[in-house]
């Protein structure tokens, strides 16, 4: 994608998406200021065609976009938003406006109700985009019971809805777009993941390049160049990862890409996270300092729409219902970058 658009976005989140913004957000404060910024932008219609007002970007071309949001922890769903938007209008629906959140997993109904459980950005969100027996829902959170889920700084929420109310949209199976809900919430993330962990490495060497112990910069000493060497690693691997997630020349991701996405980005949160925090030591989980508004996120982001352990079972799953294949001529066609 142009650079013009990445510098646009680079400096709009710079500019709006303070870690004092984010702390407050989470504390419970009003999202609405950096909402309306962010719709002002146009950029969360930048993957609708011209045609339904939108900038016609393809998935490939706003990936980058999607890295910022992680590497700045935007707190609201800004990715969720502009896929949710694409895969709408998709099924012929323009979308309302508003943040929306995706819950793919841990929706249930019964004659009571219908919940679902810790949704991402769900304290954050205006609607929430839900599977429903063989449709998908798109549910006002204004109508819901929202119990926020009882973690420092999280933006999910359990929401609970005893009936559904006159304002909800309906998508029925017949007008469903390909990609099921599963995949386009991992591949929200995926991105969102990657983005976090370019931040955690940054700040990982700038304090091991500022903090001298034994008259010497730590990140002159051959363990923590160690643990820096694997946490550059870890974090090209899920950027790699999630780029796959995000290919292609259209707005859609594809299944398999995001579930390799999702896998790969989901697995080097964890490290990521705990290499940050080994470097920087006992400062690094002050709430006075920046990192941990981003590997909180790592940590929630990994949860959210399928853990590692998921994902690799869905790819095993893809690989046993194509026997024409060996693994290595799976991997080539379907999972490479460049592919056979």
């Amino acid at each position: 994608m142009d650079n013009l658009f990445t510098d646009s976005v680079d400096r709009l989140f710079a500019q709006a998406v303070t870690p004092q913004v984010i702390r407050a957000i989470e504390a419970g404060g009003s999202r609405e200021a950096l909402w309306q910024e962010l719709e002002d932008s146009g950029f969360l219609d930048a993957l609708l065609p011209e045609a339904s007002d939108g900038a016609g970007f393809s998935l490939a071309e706003a990936f980058p976009l999607f890295l910022l949001a992680g590497q700045y922890a935007v707190p609201v769903p800004f990715v969720q938003t502009m896929l949710a938007r694409a895969w709408l209008n998709a099924a012929g629906v323009k979308a309302p406006s508003g943040a929306i959140a995706i819950a793919a997993f841990g929706v249930r109904e019964d004659a009571q109700a219908l919940e679902a459980d810790a949704v991402s950005f769900g304290c954050v969100a205006d609607w929430v985009l839900l599977p429903r027996g063989e449709e998908c829902l798109l549910l006002p959170v204004a109508a819901a019971q929202s119990v926020s889920v009882v973690s420092h700084g999280s933006l999910n929420a359990d929401l609970r809805w005893e009936q559904l109310p006159a304002d909800v949209i309906t998508i029925g199976a017949d007008s469903l777009p390909e990609l099921d809900l599963t995949g386009l919430a991992a591949a929200s993330y995926a991105p969102l993941l990657a983005g976090a962990a370019n931040r955690v490495l940054e700040l990982t060497l700038e304090y091991a390049n500022q903090r001298v112990q034994f008259g010497k910069n730590i990140g002159r000493f051959q363990a923590v160049q160690s643990q820096i060497s694997m946490l550059a690693e870890r974090t090209w691997a899920a950027r790699m990862a999630a780029a796959l997630a995000c290919r292609g020349s259209g707005w859609a991701p594809g299944y398999l890409g995001a579930a390799v996405g999702k896998c790969r980005s989901s697995e080097a949160a964890v490290h990521v996270a705990d290499i940050g925090h080994a470097v920087h030591g006992a400062i690094g989980i002050t709430e006075e300092y920046d990192l941990q508004l981003y590997t909180r996120r790592l940590r929630e982001w990994r949860m959210a729409a399928g853990t590692e352990t998921y994902w690799a079972g869905q790819i095993g799953a893809c690989l046993l219902q194509q026997p024409q294949h060996t693994a290595l001529s799976f991997i080539c066609t379907g999972m490479s970058a460049v592919q056979a």
